[in-house]
């Protein structure tokens, strides 16, 4: 990244950036100390509510990042078909059914390791969608998800 793809206000990501943030994209603040800040450790825009299309290339991207992961925790209303284990580079990744809504997705690393993504709607506009994942990733938020989803207007779809 060259320094005219930076932008000077931290809180807005690079410009290339923006254009390559599209449905099926994920934004990782992948800080894995015990000092982590913030409520959300990234963001994810799936292209559809079928998690078995979609999850599978999140979680080979994350292991490829964060190394193996043991378990995947999401909201059951929100997804269409939500299996209770998938493989992951011949490793299974449990699949559990939380209460946490369908704004937010929880991996687990390990036994006690957690990060928590901003799920952004698969029909979010685009520019709703970029602020969104751009808040979500930014060190020290203390917005939760539905927060930020309001705030930006991440949950407006483009139907309306």
């Amino acid at each position: 990244m060259t320094d005219s793809d930076t932008s000077p206000d931290p809180r807005h990501l690079p410009s290339g950036i923006h254009q390559t943030v599209r449905p099926g994209c994920a934004l990782l603040r992948l800080a894995t100390t015990t000092s982590r800040e913030g409520v959300l450790d990234g963001a994810w825009w799936p292209r559809s509510h079928d998690i078995g299309a979609e999850l599978p290339a999140l979680l080979d991207a994350l292991t490829e990042h964060l190394g193996p992961l043991s378990r995947v925790g999401l909201d059951t209303t929100a997804w269409e078909g939500l299996p209770t284990r998938i493989a992951v580079d011949d490793r299974v990744v449990h699949v559990d059914s939380f209460p946490v809504g369908d704004d937010t997705i929880l991996i687990t690393r390990g036994d006690r390791d957690h990060f928590s993504l901003l799920v952004v709607p698969p029909d979010a506009t685009p520019e709703a969608a970029r602020a969104a994942m751009t808040q979500a990733v930014l060190a020290g938020n203390v917005s939760s998800a539905e927060q930020i989803l309001i705030d930006t207007g991440g949950g407006q779809t483009t139907a309306g």
